[in-house]
């Protein structure tokens, strides 16, 4: 492969804006970037005195590059995302989160609206409270509103079917429109507090719950003026349980920490004026980028990228000042079609909520580190354990799990020295020829998984941890063998011993090694976690895959039976059992299937 001529590249590189993608020999694209000039921008990396060994190390790679010019920065910032986003170039700072943000959903085009729990794509018909950092906050802010407001919280058949107050109502938590106990200009007005309150107005709802209990403690309704008085209560006390509330508007706080090679971002989410809390990204980066580099990527991916819940705060604070802000301005402008304003130079509360999210940060950063300091002396200690002189660096454990047999799911978790790789774990539903079998379950799940590594050339573990004793390691060696793989990677089995108490695990080697490291054991502590996390992982997916089967119908599988034939024939016998004995004449008489499609049922239910 000949070496890339840059200079006569550079000479024919446009001088406009654009979008630039560097290819190594493969084709594979190695980097993204954006410039305001193309060819000053290329230029600089084929400079001898570049410092940045990350810098070095990419341009001994390119064979290639390709540019797309375009009208604007802005527009190139758009572009240089959205290739990031679908192609995840292995030099650029990629956002490895991408887990979307859950909110309230409150169903305002039903009669009697039903406040939820909503993650995903947005619906008509309903009002949305959010993004919030987290599930659990969520979960709090309903239960608030259920207590102070009373709002239904059940499906729509649940409240359909109710022929007496069910045990919201019994506590206080709804006002059971579902047996008219509520009015429904009553129940609006309970919604039209709840939102206020959510959306941060809840100055006007304690005024109005103020005028209404001194009210009633003036007409002499003294329980009525009590209730109302717990209400207030409980919303001054989880406000300052809750939010820090000060300050005005709806914004994020960006903050950047970063040292020895790992950095984290936090984002602080202020809506209505109220800290709502924060969350923690930990970005992959290849250790030498400052922390302008680290922020302006994250920003670009995080809030540029296609997200099913965009989050389009209009205002955007950063802890540090990064290149291009006015354009990342514009390019947030364009895609959400509305001004945004990106700043780091604040005062006031604005500079108090910027304080606040790099103090999370740095927190962030040194639990970060702690942590990842306390894996490695785990690994270390793992590999005194097995005295091999190969370090252990990426560990893949297997687990499989059913219910007697039923829908079996094989998991696969990967850790590195940093703890958990999230997107890296696998699920495999399984089916061994015999229910329950769990060696041929565990047989076809290590073969699939490392036919595909070997295939895709991808990375193999230095120790592959399989949940079992001596029969299900001696079956994961098998497959090994059969792929050539033995030799190439440790392979260990966890069994829970002879006691079956936690910390006097034994673990098992090919070579007949046995081992009882003890509770007190750093390695032993690894691979527990390691097994754990694989067990968590694979009921995950169990459960998931049994949910999903007893949701669907046999009769599904029918050709010509949808939902509303499906319907009318569980309606007319009652249940599935008389649908199979009933004979062709009544199975003709169900409205909706004609002889036709009778003959069709009870074929199919009796050849």
């Amino acid at each position: 492969m000949p070496e890339f001529d840059h200079s006569h590249f550079l000479d024919h590189c446009a001088r406009k804006p654009g979008v630039y993608r560097m290819l190594n020999a493969e084709g594979d694209v190695l980097y993204v970037g954006k410039a305001r000039n193309l060819q000053a921008r290329l230029n600089s990396y084929f400079q001898k005195n570049v410092a940045s060994v990350k810098t070095r190390a990419l341009v001994a790679r390119i064979t290639d590059i390709q540019t797309t010019v375009t009208s604007s920065e802005a527009e190139a910032l758009l572009l240089e995302q959205s290739l990031i986003k679908s192609l995840r170039p292995p030099y650029n700072i990629l956002l490895r989160d991408d887990k979307s943000y859950p909110y309230i959903r409150i169903t305002t085009s039903d009669t009697f609206p039903r406040i939820t729990f909503h993650r995903g794509t947005r619906r008509k018909g309903s009002h949305y409270f959010g993004p919030y950092p987290s599930g659990g906050a969520v979960r709090e802010a309903i239960s608030l509103v259920e207590k102070v407001f009373q709002l239904r919280n059940c499906s729509d058949s649940y409240f359909r079917n109710r022929t007496r107050p069910c045990l919201q109502h019994q506590i206080q938590r709804c006002t059971a429109p579902c047996v008219d106990l509520v009015s429904a200009e009553d129940y609006s007005q309970q919604v039209k507090l709840a939102m206020d309150f959510l959306d941060g107005r809840s100055r006007d709802v304690v005024e109005h719950l103020s005028r209404k209990m001194e009210a009633a403690s003036r007409a002499l309704a003294f329980e009525e003026a009590a209730v109302l008085r717990d209400k207030l209560a409980a919303i001054q006390s989880v406000q300052q349980k809750q939010y820090a509330e000060t300050g005005q508007g709806d914004l994020d706080i960006v903050a950047v920490d970063g040292r020895h090679g790992l950095a984290v971002v936090d984002v602080l989410m202020i809506r209505g004026g109220r800290i709502l809390g924060h969350r923690t990204f930990r970005p992959d980066t290849r250790g030498e980028e400052d922390l302008a580099e680290i922020l302006e990527a994250f920003v670009g991916q995080y809030y540029l990228g296609d997200r099913e819940d965009p989050v389009d705060p209009p205002e955007i604070l950063l802890s540090h000042e990064i290149p291009g802000i006015e354009t990342l301005s514009q390019a947030l402008s364009s895609h959400w079609q509305k001004k945004v304003r990106v700043a780091w130079r604040v005062r006031g509360d604005r500079s108090a909520w910027v304080s606040m999210a790099r103090a999370n940060a740095s927190q962030s950063l040194a639990t970060e580190l702690a942590a990842r300091e306390h894996m490695e002396k785990r690994f270390h200690a793992l590999e005194s354990l097995l005295e091999t002189d190969k370090p252990m660096r990426w560990i893949e454990c297997f687990d499989i799990s059913h219910t007697q047999g039923e829908k079996a799911v094989a998991s696969c978790v990967v850790f590195d020295q940093q703890g958990a790789r999230k997107p890296d774990y696998r699920h495999f539903n399984v089916s061994p020829p015999q229910a329950g079998d769990d060696y041929a379950a565990l047989e076809e799940a290590i073969r699939r998984r490392y036919q595909r590594v070997l295939k895709e050339e991808g990375r193999l573990p230095d120790l592959l941890l399989i949940d079992g004793g001596k029969g299900q390691l001696q079956r994961g060696w098998e497959v090994m063998a059969e792929l050539g793989l033995q030799g190439r990677m440790q392979v260990m089995g966890i069994g829970k011993g002879p006691s079956r108490r936690p910390g006097f695990e034994v673990l098992y080697l090919p070579d007949g090694r046995e081992f009882t490291p003890g509770p007190a054991h750093s390695a032993l502590h690894l691979l527990q976690q390691v097994r754990d996390e694989a067990h968590r992982f694979a009921l995950t997916g169990h459960r998931a895959r049994r949910g999903k089967a007893r949701k669907t119908s046999s009769l599904d599988e029918i050709p010509g039976i949808g939902p509303k034939r499906r319907k009318a024939l569980l309606t007319h016998f009652g249940g599935l059992k008389q649908l199979r004995n009933a004979s062709l004449a009544e199975l003709a008489r169900v409205p909706g299937i004609n002889a036709q499609m009778a003959e069709t049922l009870y074929d199919w239910f009796h050849h």
